[in-house]
Formats: C-alpha cells, sequence, structure tokens
C-alpha cells in the first residue's frame, strides 16, 4: 500500500505545470543540440502555493549541505536539474533527472523534497545559479530562472570573435534585427575558468548584476529571465545570432554589410528599449 502511495504522489508531482515545462524544455535544448550528455542545467525558483499543491514540505527526504551560505534565499523552492544527469532522459525519468529543493532557514543547506532518486545530487553548477539568482533578484524582483548550455554556435563564436563584450554584443546585435531589443543591455563575457565552482559561480553574479546573458568562453552561456519561456527565447536568440555571424562570415570575404549603429538606435527608440550606452 505504501508503495502505491508513494507511485500514486509520484504522478501527481510529474503532472504539475513547473514540472511538465522542466521536461519540455530540457528536452527541446537537447533536441536542438544544446545540451550533450550531461552538460547543462536549470534552477527555477517556485512560489510555495505552486508547491504546496503538489509535494508536502515537511516530508524531507535528505539534506543537502551547502559549501557557502545563501541566506538571501532563504526558505525558497526550486525546481532544479541533477548532477550528471542528460537532458535527453528528463521527459522520460522526471523523478531521477530533477529535484524540488527548499532552502533551509539559515541557507546553509537544501531539503530535498522530491526527485533526484538514488541518492541524486543537484546540478554542480547549484553554486552559479544560487548566487546569480541573488544578483539577478536585486535588478527583478519578478526574477526566477537561471539556464546554463552548451548553445553550439555561440561556443563556436568564442574561438572566432574577439573576445570582448562591447564588439561580442554589437556583433550579435547587427546579426538579427530582434536581438537589441531582446537584450538591449547586451552580453557579459568571462575569462576561461573551471566550472562547478564557488569561482566561477561568483564571477557570473557579478556580471549578472546588470546582464542577463554572461558567457563562458569555449564553455557555453548563461541566461537570466522570469519565466522558462522567458529565458529559453532570450538564449535561443542570442544563439540564433550567434549561428547567422558564423555562417555569414564563413563565406569568401566574411561579412560584407550589417546593421549599422544608427539602424540599431532607430530600433532600440521604436521598441522602447534602452541599448547599454557604452555599446552603442
Amino acid at each position: 500500500m505504501k508503495i502505491i502511495q508513494e507511485l500514486e504522489q509520484d504522478q501527481l508531482v510529474v503532472n504539475a505545470p513547473f514540472v511538465q515545462e522542466m521536461m519540455e524544455t530540457t528536452y527541446n535544448m537537447w533536441r536542438l543540440g544544446w545540451d550533450e550528455r550531461n552538460g547543462g542545467n536549470i534552477s527555477y525558483i517556485l512560489k510555495e502555493d505552486e508547491v504546496i499543491g503538489y509535494v508536502n514540505p515537511e516530508r524531507v527526504l535528505r539534506t543537502i549541505s551547502l559549501d557557502f551560505p545563501v541566506v538571501e534565499l532563504a526558505n525558497k523552492y526550486f525546481i532544479v536539474t541533477g548532477s550528471g544527469k542528460y537532458f535527453k532522459n528528463v521527459k522520460s525519468n522526471p523523478a531521477e533527472c530533477l529535484g524540488i529543493l527548499k532552502v533551509t532557514n539559515d541557507g546553509d543547506a537544501v531539503e530535498l523534497l522530491w526527485g533526484l532518486t538514488g541518492d541524486g545530487k543537484p546540478t554542480s553548477e547549484l553554486p552559479s545559479h544560487f548566487i546569480s539568482h541573488i544578483a539577478r533578484l536585486r535588478q527583478d524582483e519578478k526574477h526566477r530562472v537561471i539556464m546554463h548550455t552548451h548553445a553550439t554556435n555561440i561556443i563556436a563564436m568564442t574561438f572566432t570573435h574577439e573576445l570582448d563584450e562591447k564588439s561580442f554584443s554589437k556583433t550579435l546585435w547587427k546579426m538579427c534585427t530582434e536581438c537589441i531589443v531582446v537584450f538591449p543591455e547586451g552580453i557579459r563575457l568571462l575569462p576561461w575558468m573551471v566550472p562547478g565552482t564557488n569561482e566561477i559561480g561568483k564571477a557570473t553574479a557579478e556580471k549578472m548584476e546588470d546582464a542577463r546573458l554572461v558567457i563562458w568562453p569555449f564553455h557555453g552561456i548563461f541566461g537570466a529571465g522570469e519565466s522558462i519561456d522567458e529565458t529559453f527565447g532570450l538564449i535561443e536568440t542570442a544563439e540564433k545570432a550567434a549561428q547567422v555571424y558564423m555562417l555569414a562570415s564563413a563565406h569568401r570575404g566574411g561579412i560584407s554589410q550589417d546593421i549599422t549603429d544608427q539602424q540599431l538606435a532607430d530600433l532600440a527608440k521604436a521598441f522602447n528599449v534602452e541599448p547599454n550606452k557604452n555599446y552603442l
């Protein structure tokens, strides 16, 4: 009887809209070739009333200590992808690949409320995610999502383009008309760093103070947003621009013309966005 009840409870959680969102999004990211093997990770802040309908916050499966305190996120709920889990498998086995967490009152640990079966752990990039959540919440109280992915053309572009935030941003802006509208603040770039460390997490969060896209050269991109759709669309737009750049620059003679600075300014005015004045 207990096993049947647990199976019924598990199916109830899987039907939750936020779990379904994670299942669809991770599958699409894998389908697009952005997240090979166990590449990529997502963390999504959940509202308490969203969680209560599906899991009992008093039923803690286990407590996972954090290497650093995140008191700013105390008592917040998250759904996250698991460490070493393949995005292609999330849709068929969400309870193994995803976990619903609650940060403890002192911010020193997270409580696992559902998922990550078989002793699974949250993404190894959790330090980068949590510190970036804190940074983005200071800028946008509606912020909810941090998404990391190995977007193919963004990575390729870091091998061929000058690694300067201003010039990289302007190149992306000039590849697709909507780019300056979607990310008027431009992108930020880190130097190459070892992933999965507190150091890269802190460096990413510093960049997230005034931007929603941070590129890790030769590795991938971090995006932030108020919803799964918004964050996916933000990365998707930058990735499309990088693809156009890689295709166009590969042709004989390279890029012959692009959107001018004046045209970028006209676009920003037409769509009522404020582009980064240091970039344009």
